[in-house]
């Protein structure tokens, strides 16, 4: 079950998980490489099921990783895999039998990738947490709010989509080079905290990326001048204007028919904290007044020959019909379900069609069979709930 793509020949093994997890998963999958995911039984025998497009384009196999020969299934196709990768807290696969000195025992050539919440050491690694926490504790939720407001939750997407299951996925593709050239695998330790820090790169030092402002609301990235912020048209929708250079503010000026020259003078004596806190706002509520008089599609109707960094503000729903993600495919039918397509894009070894999320243990006779187990074996293991089949 593969797709062609840039990593195709590549064998992958997912403990299944959460968030970061089926993400990394994903853009292992959608790449090409052959992603075997290894999921829990529930307490009535049968495989759990989510069904998520996180899911798509693997292989399942279900399984009780909490009985001997389970562990020693899974031990067995570490042995012939490229790659295996869980997200478990700080010593539980070591606990059940899996960690990386008995997988890399069996396979000193594998990559062993593992990602956490709060990494494998500090007061904190065997703490709960989730993405909310990590960006918390990170500086990267203070920042992001309104000016007087409190801290706004992002969605997820930060420490665990990015900082978590994309830090793991490049960590692997590092080592797996190194492994190929040198025959050594080793482990990648992805915390999403460290991901989470990370981003912050452009806004710590002496040269932080426009004279970052930590207080919410008041940097200039952060929605505080007039030019890079939302704002409510007449329909109650918004428009997100990011028109960070004069030169396209003075274009987005000129097509709401303002006074360029004030509106300028007035946004750019850039970082002095007066005019933030004293003209900035001023300008803002100018601008809202004017923006709140048409609809949001009549504001992209006056903008849509204006190169202002001036889009409309869209659900989902209403992004996978915008005819620029129609024109490149951002979004892909898969199976059905129409969901964002992979990414990025290569140009020698382009990736095929997503391939729809599998039934739990759909493939689990497929996989064990492929292991060398007769199908005797695989029945007796299904009848003493080792693995679990999804029935036909």
């Amino acid at each position: 079950m593969t797709i062609p793509g840039p990593l195709s020949g590549l064998k992958v093994i997912e403990i299944a998980g959460l968030g970061p997890v089926p993400y990394c998963g994903m853009m292992l999958a959608d790449a090409g490489a052959e992603v075997t995911m290894i999921e829990r039984i529930g307490s009535d025998g049968t495989a759990v099921s989510t069904y998520t497009a996180l899911e798509r384009g693997r292989r399942h196999l279900a399984m009780d990783l909490k009985r001997p020969e389970a562990v020693e299934i899974l031990l067995s196709l570490v042995e012939h895999a490229d790659a295996m990768f869980e997200g478990f807290r700080p010593g539980v696969a070591e606990r059940l039998g899996f960690g990386p000195d008995a997988c890399m025992a069996r396979n000193p050539r594998l990559v062993y990738g593992r990602v956490t919440g709060w990494g494998r050491e500090g007061p904190l690694a065997q703490k709960a947490g989730h993405d909310i926490n990590y960006i918390a504790l990170t500086g990267v939720l203070h920042a992001i709010g309104t000016q007087g407001g409190k801290p706004v939750v992002p969605l997820n997407v930060i420490a665990d989509f990015g900082g978590g299951g994309l830090l793991l996925a490049f960590g692997m593709m590092c080592a797996l080079l190194h492994a190929r050239a040198t025959g050594h695998g080793q482990v990648v330790d992805a915390a999403m905290i460290d991901g989470a820090a990370s981003f912050m790169a452009p806004f710590t030092g002496p040269g932080a990326e426009w004279g970052f402002d930590e207080r919410p609301g008041m940097g200039v990235l952060a929605g505080a001048p007039p030019y890079y912020d939302t704002y409510e048209t007449a329909d109650n929708r918004f428009l997100a204007i990011g028109s960070l250079e004069p030169v396209f503010y003075s274009r987005l000026l000129r097509a709401m028919q303002l006074d360029e020259e004030r509106f300028l003078r007035g946004a750019f004596p850039a970082l002095d904290a007066v005019v933030r806190g004293e003209i900035w706002p001023e300008l803002k509520r100018e601008l809202a007044a004017v923006i709140k008089t048409r609809t949001r599609d009549e504001w992209c109707a006056i903008l849509a020959d204006v190169d202002a960094c001036c889009t409309p503000v869209l659900t989902l729903g209403e992004a996978m019909g915008h005819p620029h993600h129609r024109a490149r495919g951002t979004f892909v039918d898969v199976g059905g379900a129409i969901q964002p397509g992979p990414a990025p894009r290569f140009g020698g070894t382009p990736a095929g069609a997503p391939l729809p999320p599998r039934r739990r243990g759909e493939d689990t006779r497929d996989v064990l069979r492929e292991s060398g187990l007769a199908e005797q074996r695989i029945d007796a293991l299904i009848a003493a709930g080792v693995v679990s089949a999804a029935s036909a």
